[in-house]
């Protein structure tokens, strides 16, 4: 298993990124559950959304309305599309899988709201 990430950077307050995470170790498993992460400096890692194989996708109350998940067919790919991002939003990101039994996270992508 290996989540790689993909988007995030500098973004401008309002703005709308994409992050990105698929496994790129193995196509003979499938994650039974997918989501994202976000670590703040200084907070403990919470979740903003996951999605387990034919079950709704969980939001944090946070990010209700402003993210969505989207896993396609349940292949190990995910994305994660912000919208009207502030300050607040600032965090390395964590991409999260689970097969087995075990979880898996990715490296973290960092993702900095500012002008």
């Amino acid at each position: 298993v290996q989540l790689v990430e993909s988007g995030g950077g500098l973004v401008q307050p309002g703005g709308s990124p994409t992050l990105s995470c698929r496994d790129s170790g193995s196509f003979l498993h499938r994650h039974h559950v997918m989501g994202w992460y976000r670590q703040a400096p200084g907070k403990q890692r919470e979740l903003d959304a996951s999605c387990a194989l034919g079950e709704n996708i969980n939001y944090a109350d946070s990010v209700k309305g402003r993210s969505t998940l989207s896993r396609q067919n349940g292949d190990n790919v995910i994305k994660l599309q912000m919208t009207s991002l502030t300050p607040e939003d600032t965090a390395v990101y964590y991409c999260h899988g689970k097969w087995a039994g075990r979880n898996y996270w990715g490296q973290g992508i960092q993702v900095t709201v500012a002008s």
